[in-house]
């Protein structure tokens, strides 16, 4: 009678741990079928290896590829461009709720050969992934430098820079009206609104200005826009790892050059305002009696 019970005992508990696993196994198909239908669509089509890099690298546009994809997969998919899966997001209600309600998840940026040479291995603040340090060096940003009133008591710097700006067109157009004798002017608004913001960073940082076709600031201006330009360059081993070593497309030279020549203009300011303040230091202790 005891050995009859125990198996069946045996039998009945075995029995619901299977009912217990095959239900389990049914909620999480479910559960695996709901969040595939509400993952956003990929976009068909990726190669091995590459994914869907090659449609970007055409004569086409991105922006004109990106939205004939839109029109067929439409407002949110998903592509892979090499080992990354990216989210395209062609609506303003869906890119509201990635930049509001789910701002956190969206907030980080991308690594990139570029930032890690040029930007001191991801060290500046505007290009640094979200994260302790990001938050720790955006506090003192927002505090010590972009708070109003460190704003307000930079306002004279920008008012002195437009006007000084101002005045150069006006030069520019006496000069032009002297020689020829006429009474209009070619500006190249380009160079003009770039030596302008320019002006307003240098004396902001260093207390100096660029003139008017000056050397320093043509070849600053000359860095910054490299810069910029190396900054949005397609690297390839950004997406493809393995591709790292060989450089390919030859940008990882261009970026160490772009990155020192910035280094040896902004090392001058540096020594240019440690020799000032040693100057003033040794000015203020000779009248100290």
């Amino acid at each position: 009678m005891d050995l009859h019970l125990s198996f069946s005992t045996t039998v009945t508990t075995v029995f619901v741990v299977l009912v217990v696993a095959f239900l389990l196994q049914i909620l999480r198909t479910k559960k695996v079928n709901i969040v595939k239908n509400q993952a956003a669509p990929q976009a068909k089509g990726a190669w091995p290896i590459i994914g869907h890099l090659y449609l970007l690298g055409g004569s086409r546009p991105p922006q004109h590829v990106l939205s004939d994809m839109a029109d067929i997969y439409g407002p949110i998919f998903t592509m892979k461009l090499g080992v990354h899966q990216i989210v395209v997001v062609s609506s303003g209600e869906v890119a509201k709720e990635c930049l509001t309600t789910n701002d956190k998840v969206f907030a980080s940026r991308p690594k990139s050969k570029a930032v890690e040479i040029m930007a001191y291995n991801y060290a500046m603040f505007g290009l640094a992934p979200y994260g302790d340090y990001w938050r720790q060096v955006r506090k003192i940003v927002m505090l010590e430098i972009l708070s109003q009133r460190q704003v307000e008591m930079l306002g004279h710097v920008r008012v002195s820079e437009v006007r000084a700006s101002m005045k150069d067109i006006y030069e520019a157009w006496l000069m032009n009206n002297d020689s020829e004798g006429s009474g209009m002017v070619k500006v190249d608004m380009k160079q003009w609104f770039g030596s302008l913001v320019l002006n307003v960073l240098v004396r902001i940082i260093s207390g100096a200005r660029f003139q008017h076709n000056d050397e320093e600031g043509v070849r600053l201006q000359n860095v910054v826009r490299k810069f910029f330009e190396l900054l949005g360059a397609f690297v390839v081993s950004d997406f493809i790892p393995f591709t790292n070593g060989f450089d390919l497309g030859g940008y990882e030279k261009e970026m160490k050059m772009a990155g020192k020549e910035m280094d040896n203009i902004i090392e001058g300011w540096l020594k240019e305002r440690k020799s000032l303040g040693s100057k003033t230091k040794a000015t203020n202790s000779s009248w100290t009696y």
